[in-house]
């Protein structure tokens, strides 16, 4: 038993009791039924994060928020010496007989000086960048499937063995999606149209969509007012690209600056976040605009592997679009300033960075491959950038119990004294954790010791819309806005996962309270930048979230 346990605990398992209900009209001998069956249920967990911790971790962080001097620091770095020296100098030839001339002309010549570098430290500090508003796609009713619907569709395409049905059905059920997801027309027809031509069909509905709102709810021109563009999408990148479709579309001005993000996996999203924010610093008086999206119809597997089944069954149709400035005079009306943004990529080992991979199986059909590492390996880089993002967010009291605990438990081999495993939810009172699925969703709960509150609207998102992707984490605040949850002052924590593998994280503030919405509320037939409105009565569930 000993050994047993601990394998377990070397290899990171963890083992679950459950009670299987009787199943009907089966009974044994007497006519008597049959007693409930145990059912023992093996799982990979995340990392212990406070016993394998990593302090050039830590010491990247504190440097992140301390040491590295902004643009202004160096200008003041730089002219500090010889400021410093030449009003030595000036003192030092002061001579009581010359008078008090001599000192006000030296006293004038440093305050001139002190003016300057004030000026220059003013007008060199970094541009704020803030979230005017955001906007996320809700598909119409002709694209929303059931989980038994799911399982239909699959079935009839006739291109799935029985293992491979009934791997799905099983996944589908444990999936933590709900009955009110979303696919694409070209996935759901029959037979299924998987054409490049459905597939910009889907671009265009879910970045048009959410764009159309945005622009509407913002009055944002994007024929003159857009300077920079960011689009990613992992899976499908056309050509002319999905940022010049946007571009024509809506006839933007000539000297915008495009990009596209591909092949980087559900944490894109914020990576797309950390680009405009450094595309702003440089570009005064601007704002950028942000669409993140995943293409499903070109991206369904129509095989029987088992490691690429698991997309099928918990990727959902989806998108979002922010609107992000670094006008200062944006800051009355936006809702939220970005204050860190943590990226962590691990891509150097090849376990970490085939763990999610896009390949053809034994028939040949392309689907993207999910290794049994993957909990492992997002356990890893989610401990990486958490340890890195500790310093610049948590309380002082905080980091003080964590040093502590550290001292003792691994400079002076204290025994009993357990790692304290600091609290992020006094750091932020929000946090959007990925959907990427409901065992990483539990497992990040207990490794972070969050509540159900807090999961609350990641775990929502993953049951009303499926796995969105990169697009889930502002699903997941909208939700929070949604139910009017988000006051002035709040602080909220985005997480994603993707391949590569990379974990990054955003932090943002709130600058004003965000009021609820309600159906009444909705702009006629326009839904509003907020996809909850119709079902946000029905959220959470006390069946998922208990």
């Amino acid at each position: 038993m000993a050994s047993t346990a601990a394998v377990m605990e070397r290899e990171r398992l963890t083992a679950e009791m459950a009670f299987a209900p009787p199943i009907d009209g089966d009974k044994v001998a007497g006519d008597q039924p049959r007693p409930p069956s145990i059912v023992i249920k093996i799982r990979r967990r995340l990392p212990d994060f406070a016993r394998s911790v990593n302090l050039k971790y830590v010491k990247l962080g504190i440097c992140s928020g301390i040491f590295r001097p902004v643009p202004a620091s160096w200008t003041l770095l730089a002219l500090a010496p010889p400021l410093v020296a030449a009003a030595a100098c000036s003192f030092r030839r002061l001579d009581l007989d010359v008078g008090v001339l001599r000192s006000f002309d030296s006293a004038a010549w440093l305050g001139t000086a002190m003016l300057i570098l004030l000026a220059v430290c003013f007008l060199k500090r970094p541009r704020p960048v803030y979230l005017v508003e955001f906007a996320c796609y809700k598909p119409g009713d002709e694209h929303e499937i059931s989980k038994d619907g799911f399982l239909d569709m699959t079935k009839s395409t006739g291109l799935f063995n029985t293992d491979a049905l009934d791997f799905q059905t099983k996944i589908t059920k444990r999936s933590g999606l709900g009955d009110r997801t979303y696919l694409p027309s070209g996935i759901k027809s029959r037979p299924p149209q998987l054409s490049m031509a459905q597939a910009r069909a889907e671009a265009q509905a879910v970045m048009f969509g959410c764009l159309d709102e945005l622009f509407a709810a913002t009055g944002i021109d994007p024929r003159r007012d857009v300077r920079v563009l960011i689009v990613n999408c992992s899976l499908v990148n056309p050509t002319p690209s999905l940022g010049s479709m946007v571009v024509n579309h809506y006839k933007m001005r000539e000297d915008i600056k495009s990009f596209n993000l591909g092949g980087m996996g559900c944490s894109a999203g914020l990576i797309a976040v950390d680009l405009a924010r450094d595309l702003l610093q440089v570009n005064p008086d601007s704002y950028a605009v942000v669409i993140s999206t995943e293409n499903i119809t070109l991206n369904w597997y129509f095989g029987n592997d088992r490691s690429m089944l698991l997309s099928n069954c918990i990727f959902r149709m989806g998108g979002a679009a922010a609107l992000l400035s670094n006008r200062r005079t944006d800051a009355r009306r936006a809702k939220y300033r970005l204050l860190h943004t943590v990226r962590t990529h691990k891509g150097a080992t090849d376990e970490r960075f085939n763990c999610v991979y896009q390949r053809e199986d034994d028939d040949g059909n392309v689907g993207v491959s999910l290794a049994r590492e993957l909990m492992a390996v997002a356990g890893d880089a989610l401990k990486t950038n958490i340890t890195t993002l500790g310093p610049l967010v948590l309380p002082l009291t905080e980091q003080l119990k964590f040093l502590r605990s550290l001292v003792l438990h691994r400079v002076l081999r204290a025994r009993g004294v357990r790692p304290y495993m600091p609290d992020f939810r006094r750091a932020f009172e929000h946090f959007c954790v990925h959907a990427g699925g409901r065992a990483v969703l539990e497992e990040v709960q207990r490794s972070l010791c969050l509540d159900d509150a807090d999961m609350e609207p990641s775990k929502c998102t993953l049951h009303r819309f499926g796995n969105t992707s990169s697009s889930s984490l502002w699903y997941e605040l909208a939700y929070a806005e949604a139910k009017g949850r988000v006051r002035r002052g709040h602080r909220v924590w985005q997480i994603g996962f993707g391949s590569g593998f990379k974990c990054n994280s955003a932090v943002w503030r709130a600058l004003r309270d965000v009021p609820a919405v309600s159906l009444a509320g909705a702009r006629g037939d326009r839904r509003g930048c907020n996809p909850w409105v119709d079902s946000l009565n029905s959220y959470p569930p006390k069946a998922y979230i208990s």
